[in-house]
């Protein structure tokens, strides 16, 4: 046992250091090696109906109590880590350090000016305002899905991989988490697994988000960690899915990114923009803030601490505040697609 444990530690930190030292090689392991892990344990995980990864996690719990309570052997300790660990960096750890999406596809993010941003915002309502209505919608005003998000969410992202060949590939279904509490208390809508390679999504939170969740973390199965780049991939995804609601939850999805940007750089602009947003809309943002109301305690914040320290070590240096950055690369495929080339001001 522990010379599995140190055999697997030392692959571990051998993957790392080429990943981050050797130029091409992680591009060359998320393209050639990482398809092949894809296609074999995400494809067992997904012929399970449920997430694997859920329930490992409740073994692994039950299996940590009563090891403390008989009392535990060393070297399973060591194993049982080793293990994860190399799990994580073969299924996770090198594709940080591979080619972005942006590069890759050509949309880069360049510097832009606030009327630019201004024009994106104001492109985004009007694509909110003629979807809200052609969704279906409960009792209480929010948007409810009446198709099934798992087949939808991989026939999106076939669909974008049709245009983006670094995104053709085999995708698992996502799967919704049985106890979805355990992401809703950390404030998370959605988790990659690396240890089952699952992409898995909170059911409890509102419908129109789930589509866009669902979507982020297929992406990261085709080696795009970044979290910008998975936002970014999630909204070309769902605004070219043909569905209305996966439409709907990139666009408005979008537009809440974009639309706290353009608050911070331009409140007479927002406050306009605001003010053209539809009135069936309305009732997503409300139930939304509700419901991450709920879940707004020590758990959350300490759980955004951690997920924040993660991603600057994995080279994010915007930490949890790179989600947002997907605007960046919103801007410049709306200018590539349809700006009438504004002059830049106030460039920020």
């Amino acid at each position: 046992m522990i010379f599995i444990s140190a055999a697997l530690v030392a692959a571990s930190l051998v993957l790392g250091m080429l990943s981050r030292l050797a130029d091409g090689f992680a591009q060359w392991y998320s393209t050639h090696l990482y398809p092949l892990w894809v296609g074999v344990i995400g494809r067992l995980a997904g012929y399970v109906p449920f997430s694997v990864s859920e329930l490992l996690l409740f073994l692994l719990t039950a299996v940590v109590v009563v090891s403390v309570i008989r009392g535990v052997r060393p070297e399973s300790i060591f194993l049982t880590a080793a293990v994860l660990l190399f799990l994580y960096v073969a299924n996770c750890g090198v594709n940080y350090q591979r080619e972005s999406f942006s590069e890759a596809s050509g949309i880069r993010a360049e510097e832009y000016s606030a009327r630019e941003l201004e024009e994106v915002c104001r492109w985004l309502t009007g694509k909110v305002a003629g979807l809200s209505g052609q969704v279906e919608r409960g009792a209480d005003g929010g948007m409810v899905l009446d198709i099934s998000v798992q087949d939808c969410a991989v026939d999106a992202m076939h669909r974008l991989g049709e245009e983006y060949q670094e995104l053709q590939g085999y995708y698992p279904r996502p799967k919704k988490l049985v106890n979805s509490w355990i992401l809703s208390v950390q404030s998370l809508s959605g988790v990659y697994s690396p240890f089952t390679i699952e992409a898995n999504y909170n059911g409890d939170m509102q419908d129109f988000y789930i589509p866009y969740t669902a979507c982020h973390e297929l992406s990261h199965l085709r080696g795009f960690m970044q979290e910008q780049e998975a936002n970014f991939i999630s909204f070309l995804a769902c605004t070219r899915s043909g569905e209305d609601a996966f439409a709907y939850s990139g666009y408005l999805s979008g537009w809440i990114q974009c639309m706290n940007v353009l608050y911070k750089v331009d409140y007479e602009a927002w406050e306009e923009l605001r003010g053209l947003f539809p009135a069936s809309a309305e009732a997503d943002l409300k139930l939304n803030r509700e419901f991450w109301a709920k879940y707004d305690g020590r758990i959350a914040k300490v759980s955004n601490k951690v997920n924040d320290t993660y991603l600057k070590a994995n080279g994010q240096k915007d930490g949890v505040k790179s989600y947002n950055r997907m605007v960046d690369l919103i801007v410049a495929y709306y200018n590539q697609r349809y700006s009438q080339n504004l002059a830049c001001e106030s460039v920020f």
